[in-house]
């Protein structure tokens, strides 16, 4: 059955239920993804500078044969032995620290999000947790508590235990070396083990994508590990948006940051797209979990999400791809800045590798975000053939985060259709 937008719109509201979300004021029906590459029902071809999830390219040749090969001899689930899930944590734990030696897999990050939480009350026998206030990490009824845009109005009375912290602003409130940040979590620690809840763990993306990626020094989050230790909780990084080498000078954002957390979260890009997700930790941290809980989890883990997810690994390796993302995302950003010459609208420029882009404001001076500007921008672009989104508090910074097969043509086209867009976008008053 073929439907037109209209149809389709209207039947999701009919079959799927309500609020269900899509991107742009005219929602886009792609039909055929290779590469860098879309392709929408009319034939129409777009430049992807959004998706994380096919991380090394749509369709990914290596990617594609992995799974097929897989599921044309067999598919199960870990109750079963298979050698699969074994090679692929060995591999993946020898990019870690020592330290993070074992590992669970599941389906999707929010999943491994529980997983973790659950894990720092297994060790701290505590539940206080502290996030960032403008962050997400997924939407099982425990982690859904850690958005705080996101808090459902109905729920289970989860939020009693977690606390939250203003998210670096690199633009607005400089915090260079990262102790103002410590100090704040420092509080809220105190205040959990006050009213006795204690606390358990501080949960972030080591890079802020969410928060609007803020220009934080390499080494910035040290302080605040050390708070986190001191205190006895767990430091848990959520590296589902910043992990496999997207910053360009680190395979985990964390080791750019300066920190070996306790646990780290992986989801959305480590099989391409295939639905895996995963948690990496000591084995201890494992252990104090898997003795407090009978986890299990039918799919993850199964031979064919690990036989994508160590093409993945392959894919990044033989192509060298974190040393494009840094070669890319250099270019890309000093053409930002150019561009920030000529438009005052552009405030800000920052980035590290394939995580770049602009915030917008209304005025350069008092820095008022120009949100419904960005908005316009984001709509115009993908009227032009480019996808890209917005983040940040404000939702006023342009999110540009492709498939890591992204080159400088590629960037080139971006900027100078951004250029072209900016031109033709009249600023609000």
């Amino acid at each position: 059955m073929t439907r037109t937008t209209a149809e389709l719109i209207a039947d999701r509201a009919r079959l799927m239920g309500p609020n269900v979300a899509t991107f742009y004021d005219d929602p886009i029906h792609f039909v055929k993804g290779s590469g860098v590459w879309l392709w929408d029902a009319d034939g129409r071809k777009y430049l992807d500078c959004y998706n994380n999830v096919p991380h090394v390219g749509h369709c990914n040749p290596r990617v594609v044969d992995a799974i097929c090969r897989q599921a044309s001899t067999l598919n199960t689930h870990t109750r079963y032995l298979h050698d699969g899930i074994l090679d692929y944590i060995d591999r993946l734990t020898t990019t870690m620290a020592s330290s993070l030696d074992t590992a669970i897999l599941t389906c999707t990050g929010s999943e491994a999000n529980d997983i973790a939480l659950r894990m720092a009350e297994a060790v701290t026998g505590k539940r206080g947790i502290i996030a960032t206030d403008a962050t997400y990490h997924g939407n099982t009824s425990l982690v859904s508590q850690l958005s705080k845009s996101n808090v459902p109005t109905v729920g289970f009375g989860l939020g009693q235990y977690f606390r939250f912290v203003d998210a670096p602003d690199s633009y607005r409130t400089p915090d260079l070396d990262g102790t103002i940040f410590a100090a704040k979590v420092s509080d809220q620690i105190a205040a959990l083990e006050e009213d006795g809840t204690g606390f358990a763990a501080l949960v972030v993306c080591p890079y802020f994508l969410n928060e609007g990626f803020p220009d934080n020094p390499d080494g910035w989050l040290k302080p605040v590990a050390d708070v986190v230790r001191k205190a006895g909780g767990l430091l848990i990084c959520d590296e589902v948006q910043s992990g496999f080498g997207r910053t360009g000078t680190h395979i985990w954002a964390h080791e750019k940051m300066g920190v070996v957390p306790d646990v780290v979260v992986l989801g959305k890009p480590m099989a391409n797209g295939h639905p895996v997700g995963g948690v990496v930790a000591g084995r201890d941290i494992v252990t104090a979990f898997r003795s407090g809980y009978r986890y299990f989890n039918t799919f993850g883990g199964n031979p064919v999400s690990c036989a994508a997810a160590m093409a993945v690994l392959d894919e990044i390796e033989e192509n060298d791809l974190v040393t494009n993302a840094k070669i890319v995302g250099d270019h890309a950003n000093t053409r930002l800045k150019t561009l920030a010459q000529k438009y005052e609208v552009i405030g800000d420029v920052r980035g590290s590798g394939l995580i770049f882009g602009a915030e917008l404001v209304l005025d350069r001076g008092s820095k008022a975000p120009a949100t419904d500007f960005t908005n316009q921008i984001i709509n115009a672009m993908r009227h032009k053939g480019i996808i890209l989104s917005k983040l940040g508090r404000h939702k006023n910074a342009l999110k540009i985060r492709p498939p890591m097969p992204f080159s400088i043509e590629n960037a080139n086209l971006l900027i100078d259709t951004l250029d072209e867009v900016l031109g033709q976008t009249s600023v609000p008053a």
